[in-house]
């Protein structure tokens, strides 16, 4: 029967659990996105980080003539390419360090089939997904999480043997619904960044204002100073 295989996490968890700003950053991540928990985000960190450290440290070889590195290097490049995270030619090692968190979850199953229409919200997307209802090239696949390949954007669809694939499925989304919802949201997005605007400009005119008056007391401090006497010719 061979020796038992036992399934090792797949992710590194925060080095400090409360910590604020990122909890607040991750809660927004999970909205967006339509994570299920936070271990699908770090998931996604974790696989970033440790491209991103393969990238440094086949620099590090690199500059050192580690000719051992240029294969490696060819190889991390064309796995990036194939995930879709980098273009296929012109790309280098810097653009790995630039790579973020959502350049993973954006290439995700669950985000593709929302942003191709087949589902009303992430959510429901993941529901389609994990109830067997999407497919990629006919092959269906029930994992949120699964990284789609380059070229395979194409080929996602609705399962054909799913009831979903019928048109006039209650459940499946309308064209005209779609459009109007992407309307309202570009409406809050709008109202949003004019809200943070409004909100900016208060603080921006104290922090000037300050800065104003700082320079001000200074040039009367300066004024004030009595002038240097001249130097006595000897």
């Amino acid at each position: 029967m061979g020796d038992l295989k036992f399934s090792r996490r797949k992710y590194e968890t925060p080095a400090h659990p409360w910590e604020g700003e990122r909890i607040k950053a991750e809660n927004e991540l999970l909205i967006k996105y339509g994570l299920k928990n936070k271990r699908e985000l770090w998931r996604a960190q974790s696989l970033i980080r440790s491209l991103r450290a393969q990238s440094r440290e086949l620099q590090a070889r690199i500059r050192a003539g580690d000719p051992q590195a240029k294969v490696e290097t060819d190889q991390l490049l064309a796995r990036c390419a194939r995930l879709s995270l980098l273009p296929q030619e012109g790309a280098t090692l810097n653009d790995v360090l630039v790579l973020g968190t959502e350049s993973i979850l954006a290439r995700r199953l669950q985000t593709i089939v929302y942003r191709k229409g087949l589902a009303y919200t992430p959510k429901q997307a993941r529901q389609f997904i994990v109830h067997g209802h999407a497919s990629v090239g006919g092959r269906k696949v029930t994992i949120p999480g699964y990284i789609v390949k380059r070229g395979e954007e194409e080929l996602i669809q609705f399962y054909s043997q799913s009831p979903i694939s019928n048109e006039l499925h209650p459940m499946r989304p309308k064209p005209e619904e779609l459009k109007a919802k992407e309307e309202v949201e570009e409406a809050k997005r709008e109202a949003a960044e004019k809200e943070d605007i409004h909100v900016a400009k208060p603080k921006l005119k104290k922090i000037i204002t300050t800065e104003l008056k700082e320079e001000k007391v200074e040039d009367i401090e300066k004024a004030s100073e009595p002038a240097p006497e001249p130097a006595e010719k000897g």
